[in-house]
C-alpha cells in the first residue's frame, strides 16, 4: 500500500505536470496565430513571445522593434506579426499601410490600448489614455487650448523662466559638467508648473522641490509598480478587479491636492491667469455634470496632470538629446548660434513667439533630434473594429494590438541615408518633400497626433535659443558614446546620463 504522503505528492506532481502541459499547449496554439494568417513573423519563445530581451531588461522595447523592423523589411514584406507574451501584435512596415491605419481608416484604430482604472486612479483618465467616444468628446473640448493664439498668451511666462534658466546656468557652469536631462527637466518642470498650475515651482533654484521630486516619481517606478503595470497591460480586467493603479500613490496624492488647492484658490479669490489651468477651469461645469461643452472636475484634474507629466518629460528629453548632438557637432552648434544672433538682431533683441518660429535652422535641429531620439520609440493602436488589411485577406480583429515601429522607420536608410549621422539638413523643405510624410512620426499622426505638440516644441525651442545664445557646449568624457538607452524607461532616456561641459560666451 502506497503511504498517504507519497500518494499526495504523486497527485500534486501529476497536477503540476498537467498544468505545465496545458500552458505549453495554450502557447503553442496561440503562437500559430500569424502562421495561420500567412503573415511573416519570428519564432516566439514561451512564455515571453518576442519580447524576451525587453522583459529581461536587456534592451528597450523601442530598440527591439527597431531591430525587428529592419529584419522584417529585409524579407521584403509589408507587414509582420509579433507576440508580446500571449498577445499577438500586428506590425505594419509599409508607410502607405501605416497611413491607412493611423489616418485613412482611423475609425478602426481609435484607441491606444493599455490599462486604465479610472475608478481607483482618476488622474489616469486623461486624453492620451481614453478611447472611443469619450476620447473624441474630450479631444474636441481640449483642442482650442493649444491654438497659436493660446500659445502666445503663455509665451511671456516661458520667456521669464528661460531668463531664469540662463541665470542659473551662469551660476552653475563653473562647478563642473551639467547633466543635460536633469538640468533641462528643471527648466521644463518650472515651465509646465507655471503654465499648467500657475505655480512657481522654483526647480531651477532648488532641484529638490516637491514638484520636481513627484514629477520624476511618476516615471521612476519601483519593481513592484513596473510589474503591476506590465500585468495590467496583459490582463487589464484582472488588475482592475484588484483595484491596481497606474500612477504611484504618493505622486497621485500630491498632484491631486495641488489641483484641488489651485482650483479653490482661484475661485475664492477671483484670480485669472494666462495659462493652461485657466483654460481648463473655464471649461469646468459649474454643477459638476458633464455636457458637450464642459468638463467635470475629475476631467480637469486628469488633463492638468497629463499636461504636466507629458510636458516636462518629453520636452526635457528633446532638449537634452539636442544638447548632446550640439556638443558633438560644433559646426551645427556654431551655425545655430549664428542664426539665433541674426534673427534676434533683426528683431532688435526682442524674443517673441513669431521670432522663435522664424528660426528655420533651429527647427531642422529639433526635427533631426526627434528623428534620432523619438520620445516614444513605438506607437500603439488597438483595433476597435475588425479590419481587413488592404489588398489581402488578413483580418485584424477587434482587441488586437498594432505596433508602429517609429524608431525603426526613422533609422531606415531608404528614407534617411547614413541614419546614425546627425544632419539637420535632412529637414530642409526640399528634402522633406522628397520623403513619405509618415517617415517621421515623433508625435504620431492622424486624429491622435499629440495634442500638446505645439506647446512642447515652443518650450524646447525657447529653452535652446536661450542656452545657445549665451553658452558653448562640449561633450564631457563622463558621457558614454554611443549613449546607452534605458531599457525600462517608457520615454526614451539614457542609462548613464548626458554630461556636458558649459562655457559662458556673454
Amino acid at each position: 500500500m502506497v503511504p498517504f504522503t507519497e500518494s499526495v505528492l504523486l497527485n500534486i506532481f501529476g497536477i503540476f505536470v498537467a498544468t505545465v502541459l496545458l500552458v505549453i499547449f495554450f502557447f503553442k496554439k496561440r503562437y500559430s496565430y500569424w502562421k495561420n494568417l500567412g503573415v511573416s513573423y519570428e519564432e516566439p519563445t514561451i512564455p515571453f513571445g518576442n519580447a524576451k530581451e525587453s522583459i529581461l531588461q536587456k534592451m528597450s522595447i523601442g530598440e527591439y522593434y527597431a531591430n525587428f523592423y529592419h529584419r522584417m523589411k529585409a524579407r521584403k514584406v509589408k507587414h509582420a506579426g509579433s507576440f508580446f507574451f500571449h498577445k499577438p501584435a500586428y506590425v505594419p512596415l509599409d508607410l502607405d499601410l501605416i497611413k491607412q491605419i493611423m489616418q485613412v481608416d482611423f475609425v478602426h484604430f481609435t484607441d491606444h490600448g493599455g490599462y486604465l482604472n479610472e475608478k481607483d486612479d482618476p488622474l489616469a483618465a486623461h486624453v492620451f489614455a481614453l478611447g472611443g467616444q469619450r476620447w473624441r468628446n474630450l479631444r474636441v473640448k481640449l483642442t482650442p487650448t493649444f491654438t497659436s493664439g493660446k500659445m502666445k498668451l503663455m509665451f511671456p511666462i516661458i520667456v521669464k523662466i528661460a531668463d531664469e534658466l540662463v541665470k542659473t546656468l551662469k551660476e552653475e557652469c563653473g562647478k563642473g559638467p551639467i547633466e543635460a536631462k536633469d538640468f533641462s527637466g528643471r527648466f521644463t518642470t518650472d515651465v509646465i508648473g507655471n503654465c499648467a498650475f500657475g505655480i512657481d515651482c522654483n526647480s531651477l533654484k532648488d532641484p529638490n522641490t516637491e514638484f520636481r521630486i513627484q514629477g520624476k516619481r511618476v516615471f521612476n517606478l519601483t519593481r513592484t509598480e513596473q510589474m503591476t503595470n506590465f500585468i495590467g497591460f496583459l490582463f487589464p480586467n484582472l488588475m482592475k478587479f484588484f483595484g491596481a493603479t497606474f500612477t504611484p500613490k504618493i505622486a497621485a496624492d500630491f498632484f491631486w491636492k495641488v489641483i484641488v488647492d489651485t482650483t479653490e484658490y482661484r475661485e475664492k479669490n477671483g484670480i485669472r491667469r494666462n495659462d493652461a489651468m485657466q483654460l481648463l477651469l473655464d471649461m469646468m461645469s459649474k454643477d459638476g455634470k458633464e455636457n458637450e461643452n464642459t468638463l467635470t472636475f475629475n476631467e480637469v484634474a486628469a488633463q492638468a496632470f497629463v499636461f504636466f507629466i507629458a510636458g516636462f518629460e518629453t520636452s526635457s528629453t528633446l532638449m537634452s538629446f539636442a544638447l548632446l548632438e550640439l556638443a558633438q557637432n560644433q559646426d551645427v552648434q556654431d551655425r545655430l548660434r549664428e542664426e539665433v544672433r541674426e534673427v534676434l538682431e533683426s528683431s532688435k533683441g526682442e524674443l517673441t513667439y513669431e521670432v522663435v518660429w522664424e528660426m528655420n535652422y533651429l527647427s531642422m535641429v529639433i526635427n533631426e533630434t526627434l528623428r534620432k531620439y523619438p520620445p516614444l520609440s513605438i506607437l500603439t493602436r488597438e483595433c476597435t473594429k475588425d479590419y481587413r488589411v488592404p489588398d489581402t485577406n488578413i483580418i485584424i480583429h477587434k482587441g488586437d494590438l498594432v505596433l508602429i515601429p517609429v524608431k525603426g522607420i526613422q533609422y531606415d536608410p531608404e528614407f534617411y541615408p547614413d541614419p546614425h549621422k546627425f544632419d539637420p539638413l535632412r529637414f530642409t523643405e526640399q528634402n522633406k518633400n522628397k520623403r513619405h510624410p509618415f517617415s517621421f512620426l515623433p508625435f504620431g499622426e492622424g486624429p491622435r497626433i499629440c495634442l500638446g505638440m505645439r506647446f512642447g516644441l515652443m518650450q524646447a525651442k525657447l529653452g535652446l535659443v536661450s542656452l545657445i545664445g549665451n553658452f558653448k557646449f562640449k561633450l564631457n568624457s563622463k558621457t558614454s558614446i554611443p549613449v546607452k538607452i534605458d531599457p525600462i524607461s517608457f520615454v526614451t532616456a539614457t542609462l548613464d546620463g548626458i554630461f556636458i561641459d558649459v562655457e559662458k560666451i556673454n
